[in-house]
């Protein structure tokens, strides 16, 4: 386990705290004693502007870890890439897919924007890391690489498809999360839960056995759920009985609340600005 202090900084988020710009999009500066590993970039805008006022020097990154290819999250991608370090990067294969979300006969494209893609093509292919499976990024810093569908009542959270007219549903199969091993258990950083909140807690606990998990942080992606999964998701994370649970993004208002109702003190939502400490 590792027995180094552990921060973790939301650089993007859609709630910020005082001084700082919101964006629909998320990003976590993750640092482990001399390793600072950013997870996620946002859609770009805000990314460098908060990391300033924070005092995050993107330039001292050694990790890029993307959660998945959709444009809130991948669209800073060049601007950390063009920092200048031997940034490596992991990501599943599938972050570089064509992606909609359609709603009322609209197609909106949401995947990851040109520039990022041209970014990782640039990238020297030692640094460019695919995620097929769970992968070590250091001494018990790990990424769960394809998260496992087992539950019932989770799906992707949304109308997602990979084409314009609606033949090919999107799973977001590249959707994976972040874990950190400490001596008294585990922190989950997750993007949007895509594969499912509780599928990807589950999934974490099976590769950290005997290991609890104490805390997760990031976007939970319930915001379209109905009142019948949010009750079942409530449920089934109930016996987890974690320390901290940090909301952000795209958890949705109605989830947060009944979460907080459900869970209590240890539901504290987040904002680009807040800092954790482990």
């Amino acid at each position: 386990m590792t027995s180094a202090q552990v921060r973790i900084t939301i650089l993007v988020d859609n709630q910020v705290t005082e001084g700082l710009a919101a964006e629909h999009g998320f990003s976590l500066c993750i640092e482990i004693g001399d390793k600072r590993i950013l997870f996620d970039t946002g859609q770009g805008g805000v990314l460098s502007a908060n990391a300033r006022a924070l005092g995050v020097d993107l330039d001292k990154t050694d990790i890029l870890a993307l959660s998945h290819g959709h444009y809130d999250h991948t669209g800073g991608v060049a601007q950390v890439l063009a920092h200048g370090r031997n940034i490596n990067v992991y990501c599943h294969p599938g972050v570089v897919l064509p992606r909609y979300s359609i709603r009322n006969e609209i197609a909106t494209p949401i995947q990851m924007p040109p520039e990022s893609m041209a970014a990782l093509d640039m990238l020297p292919s030692k640094q460019l890391h695919w995620v097929l499976k769970p992968v070590m990024l250091g001494e018990k810093i790990g990424l769960t690489g394809h998260v496992p569908r087992e539950t019932t009542f989770e799906d992707a959270g949304g109308p997602f498809f990979l084409d314009r007219t609606r033949q090919r549903a999107d799973p977001i199969v590249d959707d994976q999360a972040l874990w950190i091993g400490m001596d008294d258990g585990v922190i989950v950083c997750v993007g949007c839960s895509h594969a499912g909140l509780v599928n990807t807690l589950n999934y974490i606990r099976h590769l950290n056995p005997g290991l609890r998990i104490r805390a997760v942080i990031g976007g939970f992606h319930l915001v379209n759920a109905d009142r019948e999964r949010l009750e079942q998701t409530l449920a089934a994370l109930r016996p987890f009985e974690l320390e901290m649970m940090v909301p952000c993004h795209c958890t949705g208002q109605p989830a947060v609340a009944l979460l907080r109702e459900g869970l209590g003190q240890r539901v504290i939502p987040g904002a680009a600005g807040r800092t954790y400490q482990f």
